[in-house]
């Protein structure tokens, strides 16, 4: 029977943690589309800055200014928010015969899935506010057209490809360009199915839809696959630009030790998210018949 000493129990909590965070790690999709800063705060005040380029007020243009003339004047305008933190937590437990017993799977799936858990929440936030819950105000936003959707009983109608260059469209129409930084398009299952199954795509990725099932890098974006993602909408973002993710405390893990009953590993994030720049996303409405 194996034996429990001090220093496998600590080496067991270092094990759980390094196993914890590199299952949510996986899990992260949309916290590669925000810049990640840590934070002191419970509540964070930021400023959305709008996009539009400055004009000179009044009857004055920035053209044509007379010699020894004053400046015509312009100012950047501010949105002001605030954000408050929001704690992420999950436990799970482990029968203490489970570990003497090297039931693997039980405790890789415990761990998997407080990771996941965690992990799923954080993404939902972070979605949910680059999205604007899926009632866009202040982000570019497109709706396909009815009978034009990715999933269209009229095949013809489909054309995700041209959908996806207007959402590029709106955020270059307010003078971001997705080039610079690296941009993402995330869409669920479903609509990723459509995508595959385009006749226009499958001819830009013959091969490597046959080989790996991927469309790699599409209209200079890249694809992300994601269940945060709601039914009938897809999401277009400039990464570490549209957004931030406030951190008062990363993605943290305890375990408690039960002797001769259990162990129990608790996980934990505190955070929230900012969209600091609404026109460096662009949602998509109507994906789906």
């Amino acid at each position: 029977m194996a034996t429990t000493t001090v220093h496998q129990k600590e080496l067991r909590k270092e094990n759980i943690d390094q196993m914890v965070k590199g299952f949510a790690l996986q899990s992260y999709t949309m916290r590669d589309l925000v810049m990640v800063n840590r934070s002191n705060a419970w509540k964070e005040t930021y400023f959305q800055e709008d996009a539009e380029e400055l004009k000179a007020s009044g009857t004055r243009n920035i053209k044509g200014v007379p010699r020894l003339a004053n400046f015509p004047y312009a100012e950047v305008k501010w949105d002001r928010k605030t954000a408050t933190m929001d704690k992420y937590a999950l436990e799970g437990t482990i029968a203490y015969e489970d570990w003497l017993t090297n039931e693997i799977d039980v405790i890789a799936r415990t761990l998997l899935r407080i990771g996941r858990g965690v992990a799923k929440q954080v993404d939902e936030e972070i979605y949910s506010v680059l999205s604007e819950e899926g009632s866009p105000d202040k982000i570019n936003h497109i709706t396909i057209e009815d009978g034009n959707e990715w999933d269209s009983s009229t095949v013809a109608n489909r054309n995700p490809f041209g959908d996806i260059l207007k959402a590029i469209r709106e955020m270059q129409k307010h003078n971001y360009d997705p080039y610079t930084n690296e941009t993402f398009l995330v869409v669920n299952p479903s609509d990723f199915a459509s995508m595959m199954d385009n006749e226009k795509i499958q001819r830009m990725f013959s091969q490597e839809i046959g080989r790996n099932g991927r469309v790699g890098n599409l209209a200079g974006v890249t694809v992300k696959v994601s269940n945060t993602v709601p039914d009938d909408e897809a999401l277009v973002a400039i990464s570490g630009m549209c957004g931030t993710w406030k951190e008062v405390v990363p993605l943290t893990t305890h375990t408690e030790d039960n002797p001769g009953i259990s162990w129990t590993i608790k996980a934990w994030e505190i955070g929230t998210t900012q969209l600091t720049n609404p026109k460096a996303v662009t949602l998509i409405t109507n994906t789906q018949e």
